[in-house]
């Protein structure tokens, strides 16, 4: 039977977070492992590429939804496109939103269509209420709207670099 699993995260965690991340991910995805394995992500940098290499990595395939025709040369840094390159290419299908560009708007077109085609959501996300449209918070809220299980990971000693570090004696949120 196959299973179908979506992404969504924070792209800015830390580098030292990706391993733990990578560790949580794969530990989720685990009793799912092999061809029956479908993993639905928008390969933003962090949590989605960090999800569909552990999809791989577990013998399941990846299908890709992309905000817009220019979301490579718009949104991914440098420094993270030979692995957005990499993982396109190992893609068993790659879509685009239909908008014409990279905006908040074809993020969240992104999500709404990632979210139509998967069974559960796995969301690497600290809490943190959105900020930003189509930002993990909407897409949690939005996979919680419509009854889509939802798997919250947050494993201890992940941290974003846009959120403080708690101090000493504070609970990390």
């Amino acid at each position: 039977m196959v299973i179908r699993v979506g992404v969504t995260g924070h792209s800015d965690l830390t580098p030292l977070s990706h391993p733990v991340v990578a560790s949580a991910v794969r530990r989720a995805l685990a009793p799912h492992r092999g061809p029956a394995l479908v993993g639905v992500s928008c390969l933003a940098p962090g949590a989605d590429q960090i999800f569909a290499e552990a999809v791989l990595d577990l013998g399941g395939l990846l299908e890709v939804i992309l905000p817009a025709p220019d979301y490579r040369e718009r949104k991914i840094p440098e420094d993270n496109a030979r692995r957005f390159d990499r993982l396109v290419d190992a893609a068993s299908s790659v879509r685009m939103t239909g908008c014409p560009r990279s905006c908040r708007q074809a993020y969240l077109a992104a999500s709404e269509a990632m979210l139509a085609s998967v069974q559960t959501l796995i969301a690497v996300w600290d809490g943190r209420p959105a900020t930003r449209l189509g930002s993990t918070g909407d897409v949690v809220l939005a996979a919680r709207e419509i009854g889509l299980p939802l798997i919250v990971l947050w494993p201890p000693g992940v941290h974003r670099m846009s959120a403080p570090l708690p101090t000493s004696g504070q609970a990390a949120s």
